[in-house]
């Protein structure tokens, strides 16, 4: 694991907000399972998380965190927005949308502030790790520290 010195969008909103982290780089031809971005860090894989968006039948769009190993329960997220039914958004999406690759979107920094939910999980972690906006670069930080940049609520969201 290596640090590096070039930031990202992530890394200085971090900054601004003046949250405290801690920033991995690798050099990375193309984005890895977060299990396997897991294991590559040395972690635990309840403690990195990954970023999922989301559009539900209202068509508005929202942004789950859950952990790396575990799926999003569609039921659960959409009860958790208040939505009768959600989608995953399609990878071709993304882009346009949030302004980040699949492999490496992050909460903080999308184009838009979508409503964001965080596994609740993340409570029994001191620190989680997820993306900081590029392929192969990861912030770890407080769980609560992310609700210092960006609106999160936390939810019940894994099956």
């Amino acid at each position: 694991m290596k640090t590096s010195e070039e930031k990202t969008n992530v890394m200085r909103l971090l900054d601004q907000n003046k949250v405290e982290y801690k920033h991995y780089a690798f050099d990375l031809k193309e984005a890895l399972s977060g299990v396997e971005m897991a294991k590559l860090m040395g972690v635990k894989e309840e403690r990195v998380f990954k970023t999922l968006v989301t559009v539900g039948k209202s068509k508005e769009h929202y942004v789950f965190i859950i952990p790396v190993a575990e799926e999003l329960d569609l039921k659960k997220a959409a009860n958790a927005c208040g939505e009768k039914n959600i989608a995953m958004i399609t990878q071709k999406e993304l882009l346009p949308l949030t302004g980040y690759v699949h492999g490496g979107c992050s909460p903080i920094g999308m184009k838009k502030l979508f409503p964001t939910f965080l596994d609740e999980t993340a409570i029994l972690q001191e620190t989680i790790l997820f993306s900081a906006g590029k392929i192969g670069y990861q912030v770890e930080i407080e769980p609560d520290d992310l609700g210092k940049v960006i609106p999160v609520t936390y939810a019940d969201l894994t099956k």
